[in-house]
């Protein structure tokens, strides 16, 4: 690198210690590992629509050294795409938060799912020794791309090239396994391939539009438990992906007064709550200063729309909206708990989200 990246990258390695995502022994193997070797020359900027191609070397350099996540595929790879970003190098503060919660010791072997660019497989594999670093990647373009990036930076972890959800059962068991896309629910292969005591992190992302960052200990029965670790935004893994949703009758429109602010359902803690209260029902929503219009739909074909100051309009056979409204009554009288007040446990029954303590499951509405 020359002086100008050394220097930016050193100033985002700064930056993170400051803020403390990093601990010493982090912040030692982030200076050690950098960024811009992991990043392609073809890359975006993530954008809600499009994503946005970076056509200059000072804005390509930029980017990377930004505390902002890196597209490095857009449509699986595919040509004449929409432009919808498939894999990045995340955000690098996210990065830190994530290989914190894994608490990482010395001798640790790790299972990485998603490798991507490989620069979160670099940084394991500067930690830990290359004998302790498995990472397995479904899409066979980024699998070599990461296998020629770690090699060329000087690294040689496991890699494999396949179906993440299964993990990596012949090298199992790990001490942690970290998955770096979104998942729908933990597979049960990465419970039954972490040693007991062992530790899972994750991205979330449930019916509702939150991406929530959950961190669980194994325990000697063969179940996981543990909290959500606040917000987490990641691309789907691809077998997690949400399909398309069921078409809304129009016909069946109807109108009623406001109610509630759509704005007050925007806080991680209420999309952890109604997306166990309500499940199969899917919510995202458009933002601007002073007005924020949210959209629900359910598979049953119920639907509802409603905006700051505006009516709610529903569809289908079912009250949709008002279903939410008094999920959101019981939120707001629980206190309105925040995200680490949430957690999950995985069992044979499948997943269970808990307020507070795992006994406390949040029980789906009749």
């Amino acid at each position: 690198m020359d002086t100008a990246q050394l220097q930016g990258y050193a100033d985002l390695v700064q930056g993170l210690a400051d803020r403390g995502h990093l601990d010493n022994r982090w912040r030692q193997v982030f200076t050690t590992v950098p960024r811009d070797l992991f990043i392609p020359e073809h890359i975006w900027r993530q954008a809600p629509e499009a994503c946005e191609p970076i056509t200059s070397r000072a804005a390509w350099l930029e980017l990377v050294h930004s505390d902002e996540p890196v597209v490095i595929q857009i449509d699986d790879g595919g040509e004449d795409g929409p432009g919808v970003a498939t894999s990045s190098n995340s955000q690098p503060s996210m990065v830190a938060k994530m290989l914190g919660h894994l608490q990482i010791e010395d001798g640790h072997r790790v299972l990485e799912i998603g490798t991507a660019s490989g620069y979160f497989a670099a940084l394991l594999t500067e930690r830990l020794g290359e004998q302790n670093v498995y990472s397995v990647e479904l899409d066979p373009a980024l699998a070599e791309l990461a296998e020629s990036n770690l090699h060329a930076a000087g690294y040689m972890p496991q890699l494999r090239c396949g179906d993440g959800e299964e993990g990596w059962p012949g090298a199992a068991p790990f001490d942690r396994l970290i998955a770096t896309c979104a998942l729908r629910h933990i597979p049960q292969a990465f419970v039954e391939q972490v040693r007991p005591g062992g530790i899972i992190v994750a991205p979330i992302a449930r019916d509702f539009w939150s991406g929530a960052l959950v961190q669980l200990a194994v325990q000697d029965d063969g179940t996981a438990s543990g909290p959500f670790r606040g917000g987490a935004s990641y691309m789907a893994m691809r077998s997690h992906r949400l399909g398309a949703g069921t078409p809304v009758d129009s016909s069946t429109a109807r109108s009623r007064k406001a109610g509630p602010d759509p704005a007050g359902m925007l806080t991680l803690g209420f999309a952890l709550y109604a997306g166990a209260r309500l499940p199969g029902v899917s919510m995202w929503h458009s933002e601007k200063p002073g007005h924020v219009q949210v959209w629900a739909s359910r598979r049953d074909g119920s639907a509802a729309t409603a905006a700051t100051g505006e009516d709610v309009w529903q569809y289908g056979t079912a009250n949709l909206w008002e279903e939410i409204e008094q999920v959101l009554l019981e939120y707001s009288a629980l206190g309105s708990p925040g995200t680490e007040d949430f957690g999950l446990t995985v069992d044979s029954d499948g997943q269970h989200v808990w307020l507070r303590e795992p006994r406390s499951r949040v029980q789906p509405t009749a």
